[in-house]
């Protein structure tokens, strides 16, 4: 109860703290908030396009929070999602296979390949120390230079009719529309599956546990017989490896084929996606929910209530500001509990 007083309480608070922004561009903030309550939940295609839109964030959310329960910061979640998806494109298009097993294929190889794509920093982290803040953020700008070669003019998976794509995926490798006629697809499925599975694995699995305890004390870990450098290996691999389904979701999904820089930026937003449900896959679940209403109920905030759909943007930015306050506050009571516990003992 108190994880979801305090995710409720972090939404209003971002949600107020927007209200004089909104005032200041011209427009009502109850009426703002009223139209992106209706563009993202008030029609059977708002319903639709927040799903949309929160399931590459529930993804790569969990890829950032799986990495975090680990003790690791994969901010490289970008780039593998860009490796995922160009996978994912090219099996979909290159590869002839039958119906379902085309796209658990191609989806498999969308992961195997973030998870490859994270090998380097965790192996680097795990035997050398080098942090992986520093390492994924620079495999993040080879993937998208890596990517951008293979789709571009000439490059060997562009497509003869589209510049910067690969060719359509074949029909046999399309995630199905699941809610008529909208564009919801079968995506959206897949992504709550990996979120109750992330969930299983994290709190009921042995392996689940010696990640959590690694990411909690290395060294306690350490002296518990658990494999610190194989932990730290499986939990970057495996972050990637969702990193790369969410890119698959949305090539077969949404797009039918990979666009360069198809992409507005998930792997980044995920972050604060993971910061706000608070590294648990649940909460995860609960802000992806919140982030994918934003980015619906935006277009409808700037055609009726005349505030510029980038104004989400600032919210987004308030809610990781109204995460990062509480975590200090979070802090100084814990410690403020500690000294009055140790005064205690004392007297």
């Amino acid at each position: 109860m108190l994880r979801i007083g305090l995710f409720v309480v972090t939404v209003i608070g971002a949600l107020v703290a927007a209200a004089p922004l909104i005032a200041i561009a011209g427009s009502n903030p109850l009426s703002a908030y009223r139209a992106l309550l209706q563009g993202s939940l008030g029609s059977r295609r708002g319903l639709a396009e927040t799903l949309i839109a929160a399931t590459p964030l529930l993804t790569c959310g969990l890829a950032v929070a799986v990495s975090f329960q680990g003790g690791l910061f994969n901010i490289g979640v970008e780039g593998q999602l860009v490796i995922g998806g160009l996978i994912a494109g090219a099996i979909g298009a290159e590869v002839s296979l039958p119906a379902g097993i085309h796209v658990v294929v191609a989806i498999l190889g969308a992961a195997l390949g973030g998870a490859l794509w994270a090998l380097v920093p965790a192996l680097l982290k795990a035997f050398r120390g080098v942090h992986e803040v520093i390492t994924t953020i620079m495999l993040n700008y080879v993937a998208f230079s890596v990517s951008t070669y293979l789709v571009s003019p000439g490059g060997p998976l562009v497509s003869k009719t589209q510049p910067s794509a690969t060719e359509k995926v074949k029909a046999t490798a399309h995630l199905a529309r699941i809610w008529q006629p909208t564009r919801l697809h079968l995506g959206v499925v897949v992504a709550i599956g990996l979120c109750a599975a992330c969930w299983f694995f994290l709190y009921r699995t042995t392996a689940g546990y010696r990640l959590r305890m690694v990411g909690a004390n290395p060294t306690a870990a350490q002296f518990n017989g658990i494999n610190v450098r194989g932990v730290v290996v499986r939990t970057m691999c495996l972050s990637g490896a969702l990193a790369g389904c969410a890119g698959a979701i949305e090539v077969l999904g949404l797009h039918g084929r990979y666009f360069d820089s198809f992409s507005p930026g998930y792997g980044f937003d995920s972050i604060a996606v993971a910061l706000l449900g608070m590294m648990n896959p649940l909460g995860v679940a609960a802000a992806a929910a919140f982030f994918g209403m934003l980015r619906a109920g935006s277009v409808l905030l700037q055609a009726k209530a005349k505030v510029s759909k980038d104004m989400v943007t600032v919210i987004s930015g308030l809610v990781v500001a109204f995460v990062a306050a509480r975590v200090v506050l979070e802090r100084r009571l814990e410690s403020s509990a500690s000294r009055r516990d140790r005064r205690r003992r004392d007297g």
